[in-house]
């Protein structure tokens, strides 16, 4: 398709100079079609203007998130993990996620392609040094408990979980991001965010990558796992801990109803009983598929398997403040000696994308590709024993727990430095001994050598580049201080335009490379199982799971 120049200008009118920089980088070819449908989303660029762009740009229109046409009223049952605390949307960690957003929603959601969409806000713009964002809100949603959703309960939603005296779990975003106090209504439907620093994926930091961030009434008490309060399309009928949950549509839904006439979700401790249950016909969907079980499955003509692609990873961290790992010699060397290859062709069977030591995932419209990716080559990584001093051999204990495939891959990486000297204990631990209080001087996933550990998806790398390397890092397992990638981080983040974006993330990959605090290996696909017949359920890679469009044959 040809350019319609006359268009574009006519498009450009009144748009802010950052978002035209971002229209001349597609017309120019400097920015990806995908990439541009990405981050001008992420700057608060409607869809249907994005692809009004990409029209006029040569290209097609923006693809959409399509609802099943099929008949309403059926019951969607779910199989999935038992939430392991009080369903708290300040406090919960893990698969209670999953029940969160059954009745509540989030200011704008993160989709399966990385592009943001409005949710309870219907658009949000960065003043010109991003700063402050502010958020327009939908009109006319209700609550289940039927006061109707204003500002007043954004500001309370977002201060309850930046306020460091309710320890919330989402404070690993917020923590030097956003205060309490700092989220100001203008009037009711307006809300800015005051930064305590510029942050150019602020929309991410409030959408459903923050699983905790779902809005709640502003006299909310901490009894969400009794009430369910929230907007979403779906009202509770029944919650059992340990046991599972049901949701019946909600007929006063601001939006497009709900197919589904129930949802019913049961929860288990291990993968296998599910898998039965699903190959049985008692439930209609896994929420979360391990890959390695997922191979059983692929050739069963009665299940459907969906791969989204992710930025979920295992970080393989060595604390550089240890004896054994201080000279990044050492640190490197064991990169060197991991094949990449084979842990996505053999461990992941092929669902899943090579890592290069740094956590700009190649689906990130801000990792620099032109960087070069570490291979393995074991007489290079012998090499750099050689020359730290141990050429003789290290022994090291790894420290982990079993979850997904992280116990096969921490034993390959125990095979692999075996080429090169190092005997390698592994130390499996449980979940809670692992995790412990999850604060440095008690906890093993924080204070070990060396150690494996799972991170969630994100769909922008800030909290991974932030949490988990920066010299103040709450995350900070390897313990790696260095005011050179501090800055970087510090630039990446304030960064609004994507150009500056990926220059700054080109500087911090090949820093880390050079450094090699942790190792990045893969990043693995987000897998569901559904049974055939069964369309219209849309999840994230973040473990999330809409299902008003969904339905069963």
């Amino acid at each position: 398709m040809s350019k319609d120049y006359r268009a574009l200008d006519l498009l450009r009118r009144n748009r802010t100079p950052l978002e035209n920089h971002l229209i001349d980088g597609l017309v120019d070819g400097r920015v990806s079609r995908r990439d541009f449908i990405r981050h001008g989303s992420l700057l608060g660029l409607s869809l249907p203007f994005l692809g009004r762009i990409g029209v006029a740009a040569g290209f097609g229109t923006v693809p959409t998130l399509a609802r099943a046409q099929s008949a309403p009223g059926a019951t969607i049952r779910v199989a999935c993990p038992a939430p392991s605390t009080v369903l708290d949307p300040v406090l919960v960690p893990d698969a209670g996620l999953l029940m969160l957003q059954q009745t509540a929603e989030f200011l704008c959601l993160d989709g399966p392609d990385l592009v943001l969409r409005p949710m309870l806000a219907e658009s949000w713009t960065p003043n010109d040094k991003g700063d402050v964002w502010t958020f327009k809100l939908r009109k006319g949603v209700k609550f289940h408990s039927g006061g109707e959703m204003k500002a007043d309960d954004v500001v309370a939603s977002i201060d309850r979980l930046a306020d460091p005296a309710n320890s919330s779990n989402a404070l690993s975003v917020f923590r030097g991001l956003l205060q309490k106090g700092a989220i100001r209504k203008v009037d009711d439907h307006t809300v800015e965010f005051h930064l305590d620093a510029p942050n150019g994926n602020f929309p991410y930091m409030v959408s459903s990558d923050n699983y905790n961030a779902i809005i709640l009434p502003a006299n909310y008490k901490g009894d969400f796992e009794t009430t369910f309060d929230g907007t979403g399309p779906f009202k509770l009928e029944r919650y059992t801990p340990k046991v599972g949950a049901s949701f019946v549509r909600n007929e006063d839904y601001w939006g497009e109803k709900a197919l589904p006439e129930r949802t019913e979700f049961i929860f288990y401790t291990d993968i296998q009983p599910q898998i039965l249950a699903l190959q049985g016909g008692q439930v209609d969907i896994i929420s979360l598929l391990p890959v390695p079980s997922s191979v059983g499955l692929a050739n069963d003509p009665n299940i459907e398997i969906v791969s989204l692609k992710s930025t979920s990873h295992h970080q393989l961290h060595m604390r550089c403040d240890n004896k054994a790992f201080r000279d990044p010699r050492v640190r490197r060397a064991i990169a060197l000696s991991i094949d990449r290859k084979k842990l996505v062709a053999g461990l992941l069977r092929g669902q899943g994308l090579e890592g290069n030591d740094s956590p700009f995932a190649s689906i990130y419209p801000s990792t620099d590709s032109a960087v070069p990716h570490r291979e393995q080559d074991i007489g290079q990584a012998r090499q750099l024993m050689e020359a730290a001093g141990v050429g003789s051999g290290l022994k090291i204990a790894l420290t982990t727990h079993r979850y997904l495939e992280m116990a096969e891959y921490a034993q390959l990486v125990q095979g692999w430095v075996r080429e090169i000297g190092i005997e390698l204990e592994l130390n499996f631990l449980d979940k809670a001994a692992f995790y412990g209080d999850a604060v440095f001087g008690k906890s093993p996933w924080l204070d070990s050598p060396m150690g494996l550990t799972e991170y969630s998806h994100r769909g922008v790398p800030n909290v991974f580049l932030a949490a988990s390397l920066t010299s103040e890092g709450s995350w900070n397992a390897a313990h790696f201080k260095n005011k050179d990638y501090d800055q970087l981080a510090s630039s990446y983040i304030a960064a609004l335009d994507l150009e500056a974006q990926k220059a700054t993330a080109g500087k911090i990959q090949k820093l880390l490379l050079e450094e090699t605090p942790t190792i990045f290996g893969y990043f693995y696909d987000h897998l569901i199982a559904t049974a055939k017949g069964v369309t219209g359920a849309q999840p994230t890679a973040m473990s999330q799971l809409f299902l008003a469009g969904a339905s069963k044959t």
